[in-house]
């Protein structure tokens, strides 16, 4: 983004991957929440046991204290780049976030459509009726048209690095002809190349 360079840990959406997610999410600065808006997909995601609930629960629980919204497809609402579907969702995802922790005027609400690109890295012109999101937070007001604003409209939290180096690993990989590659986050102090450490 103008501000940021971002890193995108894609988290996949099945149950079957919940153990990823957990992992991918822990790691964030931000959730982006995809939202399907097509007929039947969303009401899907939103009930009891679906995974747009489960998926917000968990970024709160795990610490994720900042969320985007994307409400994806909209070329396929009934009819195609429906306002008022566009509205239910938001109302009804802001009722939901708001129950876990999360404060829904903090949040952005993007409608969007990946497939053709709408309001992802530039204004769409087949949603007009959408004067953009805006979010208010103690730290001052943002707003904008596209997904991309949003996401330089994420704050930075504040990092440890006067503290000494702390890296928990996450995974290690033995690839062949390179070697063994520890995976981690930095938590607290400040990692350089050329640096020696030591593994405790």
């Amino acid at each position: 983004t103008s501000s940021y360079y971002v890193t995108i840990i894609d988290a996949p959406g099945h149950r079957d991957f919940i153990k990823n997610m957990i992992t991918g999410t822990s790691q964030a600065d931000c959730a982006v929440l995809i939202v399907a808006a097509g007929t039947g997909e969303f009401e899907a995601g939103i009930s009891k046991n679906g995974q747009t609930r489960e998926h917000a629960l968990l970024a709160f629980t795990l610490g994720v204290k900042q969320l985007i919204v994307g409400v994806n497809k909209m070329d396929s609402t009934e009819p195609p780049y429906s306002e008022a579907r566009f509205e239910e969702i938001k109302k009804e995802v802001s009722s939901y976030i708001k129950k876990i922790g999360y404060n829904p005027a903090a949040v952005a609400f993007v409608p969007i459509s990946g497939w053709h690109g709408d309001n992802m890295l530039e204004v769409s012109s087949k949603m007009p009726w959408f004067k953009g999101w805006s979010v208010e937070r103690k730290e001052g007001k943002a707003e904008g048209k596209c997904l991309i604003e949003a996401l330089d409209a994420i704050l930075p939290p504040s990092r440890p690095s006067d503290k000494a180096l702390r890296l928990p690993l996450q995974d290690v990989y033995k690839i062949g002809g390179i070697g063994t590659v520890p995976v981690g986050r930095v938590e607290t102090g400040i990692l350089q190349p050329g640096m020696v450490v030591t593994f405790a």
